[in-house]
């Protein structure tokens, strides 16, 4: 944390990014494809709680010095038509510099001395300072209030007791059941009916249709050819079932239909309409049943047996991934309850802002135009994120707190296994990405953020279950 010539007020500067609990919305240096600018429209807020003030004062005499020194150095660098090089009177200089040679005066006097009084206070600061008052003058004192937030001191005591249920991950017998129909259910096939009948519930007609939409006779007519229609089926309209139910190959129908106003297509819901079918043929839907002919057509299964093991392993697999995150949330949710804390507004509103750049990222990618998404009402977008946001921050904190406690680290060899995952997905060599994340600060937060994790892991671990 540095207060600079870029973290004044006159500047409009936002607080830095802080990452959240649980937070892996991209890689890092993964680029976002979707305006997302109006996203983050919040000016600098500070919650009073979580806030402290501090006043500087350099003296008139290294304030006069800064000047001398930044100026010389303009003088040496300065290349001015109508005068020779390291000749440029530092009158011209200082005029036209000024802004320069005053950013720089800032930037030598303030940041270690801000931080130097950030550390004797003895708090933690987060996001950017805001200086509420600055003069800068060449020969007189240089004065200079500032407000950070920082991370509130609170008790943890007896948080090893905060204990949440943990749910079996056992698969049972009928969950096996339901995934092993629902298999058998989606390698079933159609398949044409050779005997000469009528058709009945459950058969599929194969049909063309064609009508007019009440209302609507200068619209192109609603038609399909071909199309597959199951007799008394959930997704089949009833007027067309009733239409349909005895019918034969071959013959020619006519239907009333009424859209029902939760239509699918919004277009047709809640309207009527005249059709006219032509049945083509009967179809009948045929399920396998469960055999070791059938596990041995699903891949390299000996039997019906080996198929059941590796489905009742990829669903303990998966069900133990749910209880573990659903249990965890749970989790969190208790000792938020349990440890009441004021958190810093900049660590929220940083919260909000990623939020929103993932679910922005979620509607590009479903294709909601940059256009449309500059009409979202983002104001309050931001407003419905912030429970969530704010849940997040204290779920960070207190994982950092309790790591402290219990000793949690990173080795060099569990980043590196980070990093090397995250070199698979960005497509760039392990040493280049590492090195843009140190750059960047972008590895510090890795670090972070695995601790969090495995801080996360350890509370798990001790539940009783």
């Amino acid at each position: 944390m540095a207060l600079s010539s870029t973290g004044t007020l006159e500047n409009d500067s936002q607080p830095e990014m802080a990452e959240g609990a649980q937070n892996h919305d991209a890689a890092p240096g993964e680029a976002h494809d979707h305006d997302h600018e109006a996203a983050h429209e919040h000016g600098p807020v500070l919650n009073p709680e979580c806030t402290r003030e501090i006043q500087i004062d350099v003296p008139a005499e290294e304030v006069a010095k800064a000047f001398r020194n930044s100026t010389r150095n303009y003088q040496k660098l300065a290349r001015i038509p109508g005068f020779r090089p390291g000749k440029v009177p530092e009158t011209v200089i200082r005029r036209r510099f000024a802004a320069d040679i005053r950013k720089e005066v800032i930037d030598h006097l303030l940041p270690e001395r801000f931080n130097q009084a950030v550390r004797d206070l003895g708090v933690a600061p987060v996001g950017q300072p805001q200086v509420t008052e600055l003069t800068v003058e060449d020969g007189a004192p240089l004065h200079v209030k500032a407000s950070f937030e920082f991370i509130p001191d609170f008790s943890i005591e007896d948080y090893q007791n905060v204990t949440v249920p943990k749910p079996p991950v056992e698969v049972t017998d009928d969950e096996l059941a339901d995934e092993l129909e629902q298999l058998r259910q989606s390698r079933a096939t159609i398949e044409p009916v050779e005997e000469d009948r009528a058709l009945v519930d459950s058969d599929w007609a194969q049909i063309s249709y064609h009508g007019r939409i009440e209302g609507e006779d200068e619209a192109p007519p609603v038609s399909g050819e071909d199309v597959l229609v199951e007799v008394g089926g959930s997704d089949t309209l009833p007027a067309f079932s009733e239409a349909l139910r005895g019918a034969r190959p071959g013959q020619e129908l006519k239907a009333e239909v009424i859209y029902p106003a939760d239509y699918s297509d919004a277009k047709l819901a809640g309207k009527s309409g005249a059709f006219e079918i032509e049945v083509k043929a009967i179809k009948k839907r045929t399920v396998p049943d469960l055999s070791d002919d059938f596990a041995r057509e699903l891949g390299e299964y000996a039997n019906l047996a080996e198929l059941e093991h590796r489905i009742r392993e990829h669903m303990t697999a998966r069900k133990r991934r749910a209880v573990e995150n659903e249990t965890k949330d749970r989790l969190f949710a208790a000792l938020i309850d349990r440890y009441r804390f004021p958190v810093p507004e900049s660590l929220v509103q940083d919260r909000i802002d990623a939020r929103l750049d993932r679910g922005l990222r979620a509607l590009a990618a479903q294709g909601m135009s940059t256009a449309n998404m500059r009409k979202l009402d983002f104001s309050r977008l931001r407003t419905a994120q912030r429970d969530g946001a704010i849940a997040e921050v204290k779920t960070s904190i207190l994982l950092d707190r309790i790591a402290g406690e219990e000793g949690v680290a990173i080795s060099d060899e569990e980043l590196d296994h980070e990093l090397q995952m995250l070199a698979v997905q960005t497509r760039e060599p392990v040493e280049t990405l590492r090195s843009r994340l140190t750059a960047d600060g972008g590895l510090a937060k890795i670090r972070e953020q695995l601790k969090r994790e495995k801080t996360a892991n350890l509370l798990y671990g001790r539940l009783p279950g």
